[in-house]
């Protein structure tokens, strides 16, 4: 089951231990209310998110419960085979198309290997500078998550993910 705003509000409010009089000093407002956010009886203003967030220390994504990707060095004994990975291409256009591709990083080794050229990808010219070889490099050195975010002059957003 998903964790609801309250509840994960409450857990990061508790992970700092932070009272609920503290939060509600803080954003000038009463220890009712704060409960009331814990218990999913109503929900923050949306001008006090970001101040809310700053105080639990963390992102508006994780705040609103979105799913926040890390960047890790797993360490030697515990990282998962290369081949088993999958690397995940996400593109926002400025004309606002979407492309989403996911590759087994076994083909990006065998493209490599080979010197085979990997699939163009809608012809974006935002991904034609993606050096493949520097990401397996990372993907050798045990770093994952992700890898890369770039937003392009032309407003192209590109985001570069390995699980």
């Amino acid at each position: 089951m998903k964790e609801t705003f309250g509840q994960r509000f409450s857990r990061l409010r508790k992970q700092l231990g932070l009272k609920q009089e503290t939060i509600a000093e803080k954003l000038n407002i009463t220890a009712q209310a704060v409960s009331k956010w814990e218990n999913d009886l109503s929900a923050p203003d949306i001008s006090a998110l970001p101040l809310l967030a700053d105080i639990l220390n963390v992102s508006l994504d994780e705040l609103l419960g979105r799913e926040v990707i890390q960047t890790m060095v797993v360490p030697e004994g515990e990282r998962k085979e290369i081949n088993s990975m999958l690397l995940k291409i996400n593109v926002l256009s400025a004309d606002g198309d979407k492309i989403r591709v996911n590759l087994p990083v076994s083909i990006i080794k065998v493209c490599l290997e080979t010197g085979m050229k990997l699939p163009n990808i809608n012809g974006k010219d935002s991904l034609k500078n993606i050096d493949f070889n520097q990401i397996f490099t990372m993907l050798e050195a045990g770093i994952i998550g992700k890898l890369v975010e770039v937003e392009s002059a032309d407003g192209d957003t590109v985001s570069i993910t390995v699980e």
